[in-house]
């Protein structure tokens, strides 16, 4: 049993699906349509971000979740100083009774308009028996 709210949460698949409380259900959706331009990238950008570091169940009969969470993206600047968002995050899936498996973190710089940075995290979460 999870504590995860009622839902639709990215199955994996690259599909939507309703999680009800308690299990995964049939119902299915599509993601969004894609914003064009500038502004529609930067939208999708930190819509995915949001969405990645969501805390959420396995897929049914499946024991692990993964979550890319992107720490800090700058158009300004370099570094950044926001490894609390991690812990955000670990703790919100531990509450669902996962257990951090593995992380990696990539970080890349930028040579385009302003420079910046960003730093982006990939977690795997185990499910405890």
């Amino acid at each position: 049993m999870t504590d995860a709210q009622a839902g639709w949460y990215d199955d994996g698949s690259g599909a939507m699906r309703w999680w009800d409380g308690r299990q995964w259900t049939d119902q299915v959706q599509p993601p969004p349509p894609k914003e064009p331009g500038f502004d529609g990238f930067a939208n999708r950008a930190k819509a995915d971000a949001e969405a990645g570091a969501q805390p959420r169940p396995a897929p049914q009969g499946m024991s692990y979740v993964v979550l890319q969470v992107v720490l800090k993206e700058k158009f300004w600047g370099s570094g950044s100083g926001n490894l609390t968002e991690l812990e955000k995050v670990i703790n919100k899936q531990a509450a669902l009774g996962y257990r951090l498996h593995t992380i990696t973190t990539a970080a890349s710089g930028t040579s385009g308009f302003g420079g910046g940075d960003r730093i982006q995290a990939t977690m795997v979460f185990e499910k405890l028996p």
